[in-house]
């Protein structure tokens, strides 16, 4: 008897009258939303403009969607094009399949479109949304928990996923792969972040780190799935694609840090003089707000002690009763 185990959801779709809500779906675009946001913090902390990394993810996300699906129905081919498949599912995103090599790969020509648009270095921005992709694949990785695949091997530990009798699957408790790989997303995204803050990395260096971290969990945990994949020399295609990227992150980290040592001083032309002006025309108006508030209030003294006066001068009865008080006491020192 199971005492303890992750459960599945019954369903991954929910209907919002005739608009279905996916799981998977909202897991993604949670992930950019988290990446954008993220990536734009650190952005404008380097020097760049706010706005610029959603300008240039508009360029990135689309060609990442369509290079991560690609990625996918390439490796799986036989699951849309074997007999007695339906290609048409080939382009059913949202029933799950996205492969984070092709996302990656073809997201990165997009971002060099925009980069090229903007006139800014690609390494430089992808340093800055390096940390924040982490953590949208840690979110992106719910999205199979929704529509409960991509799990591991049986097990009966506590953490065990519940997985319901479907198509492709057979109901019992498996390892959460899905899960093991968030929670190593948000380590390397942590770990990316220590590292760029500790060493103050750049010119690609922080992504080649992602990269690398990445990778090297990806690879054990691909190895604990069991969904049917290619294999190459009794390794699962994931595994060697996991193992070539890993050594060409470091080979880039390694030669980059020895061709363009340190960081990027300007990662944005012109920000810099845009937020220092910025910043000389706030000063100038507290300056000149203060100056206005002192004005006011010296005139507002002068116009209180100026009507003082004239209230005095011109109250008959406070006059009447100073003067005879005035002449009485000359009139008794001169009696004494």
């Amino acid at each position: 008897m199971d005492l303890a185990y992750i459960p599945s959801p019954s369903t991954g779709v929910i209907d919002l009258g005739p608009i279905p809500l996916r799981g998977y779906a909202f897991c993604i675009i949670i992930g950019v939303f988290v990446a954008v946001w993220f990536g734009n913090k650190r952005w404008v902390a380097r020097g760049g403009r706010s706005g610029t990394v959603a300008d240039i993810a508009v360029w990135a996300v689309p060609f990442g969607l369509v290079g991560g699906r690609l990625y996918h129905v390439i490796t799986d081919y036989q699951l849309y094009f074997s007999e007695g498949e339906n290609w048409v599912d080939a382009f059913k995103i949202w029933q799950g399949g996205l492969g984070i090599w092709g996302a990656v790969a073809l997201g990165a020509v997009g971002a060099w479109i925009g980069c090229r648009r903007r006139g800014i270095p690609l390494p430089a921005w992808a340093d800055a949304l390096a940390p924040g992709l982490a953590f949208a694949q840690a979110c992106g990785r719910w999205g199979n928990w929704f529509n409960q695949e991509l799990y591991g091997k049986a097990t009966d530990l506590p953490w065990a996923l519940k997985i319901s009798e479907g198509p492709n699957r057979v109901a019992g408790t498996y390892h959460p792969t899905f899960l093991y790989e968030s929670l190593w997303c948000v380590g390397a995204g942590l770990l990316v972040i220590w590292a760029d803050r500790r060493f103050k990395l750049g010119h690609g260096r922080v992504f080649a780190l992602y990269v690398a971290a990445y990778c090297a969990g990806r690879g054990w945990i691909e190895y604990m799935r069991v969904d049917e994949a290619h294999h190459i020399l009794g390794l699962r295609l994931n595994v060697w694609t996991a193992l070539i990227v890993f050594v060409l992150a470091v080979a880039y980290f390694v030669i980059s840090a020895k061709v363009r040592p340190g960081r990027e001083e300007i990662v944005e032309p012109g920000a810099a003089e845009e937020a220092a002006a910025a910043a000389e025309a706030g000063d100038a108006e507290s300056v000149e707000g203060v100056e206005t508030a002192k004005d006011a209030k010296d005139d507002a003294g002068k116009g209180s002690k100026g009507g003082g006066d004239a209230e005095r001068a011109d109250d008959p009865d406070d006059s009447a009763t100073r003067k005879p008080a005035k002449n009485g006491t000359a009139e008794a020192a001169k009696n004494g």
